[in-house]
Parts: C-alpha cells; structure tokens; sequence
C-alpha cells in the first residue's frame, strides 16, 4: 500500500506543478482552455486556480510522497488529506465548469483511492489503539 500511495502522490504531483505551472504562464488560456470555463466560478482567470493546483495539489502530493518514503508513522494522513483535498478539487472544477470530462472522473478516482490508501495504513495504528 505504501508503494502505491508514493506512485499516487508522485503522479498526481507532477501533473498538477504542471498543469498549474501553465495556468500560472498564461492564465487567459492554459492548454487552450477559454475563459468561458470559469463563468459559474468566482475567477476571471486562471491564476488564482493555477496557483491553487501548482502548490496545494503539486507541491502538496510531492511532498506527500517524500513523507511516504521517509516519515512511515505522517503517511496515512497525508495521503488521506492529499486524497480528500484532489477529491474537493475535482468537484469543484466540475461545478464551476458545469460539465464532466474523463480526467474528472480518473482523478475523482485517484482521490478516492489515495483516501482508502491512507485509511489502511492508518489502520494498524487505529487497531492498536482500540485493543
């Protein structure tokens, strides 16, 4: 599991520095996404959102992997956040944008399962605890 939650956070880090890194260059239209996107959202560009992606979800899922790798007792928690917050992300990207595409759903499911990853390895502590 733990080899799995380092794959999850390396992955989705990487994608996000650099999907925010080309919101932060060009925040009218990142890879060609329009403005129009962000109509039913509180942005009137990408920059704010960019910023969001490349440090909460970039940096944040590296640095959630390297604690997977070298702080084993901070792993579940970190991956159980890092899941949760991808899983917020995805939402509301889907109701600011008013549409689902197939990234939305594989990441939704990247989240889900990076949350599940950090419940089981969070349970031998939990099981400790209770006896």
């Amino acid at each position: 599991m733990k080899t799995l939650a380092i794959i999850l956070h390396f992955f989705v880090g990487i994608g996000a520095l650099a999907g925010g890194l080309a919101g932060l260059l060009d925040p009218t239209a990142p890879m060609g996404i329009p403005l129009e996107v962000l109509q039913n959202g509180p942005f009137t560009d990408f920059f704010i959102p960019s910023l969001f992606l490349f440090v909460v979800l970039g940096l944040g899922n590296v640095l959630a992997g390297i604690v997977a790798l070298k702080f084993k007792p901070l792993a579940p928690f970190a991956s159980g956040g890092m899941g949760a917050v991808l899983i917020l992300w995805i939402l509301i990207q889907v109701w600011v944008m008013q549409d689902i595409a197939v990234l939305h759903i594989i990441f939704f499911a990247i989240g889900v399962v990076q949350g599940i990853v950090g419940l089981i390895l969070l349970w031998p502590t939990v099981k400790n605890y209770l006896g």
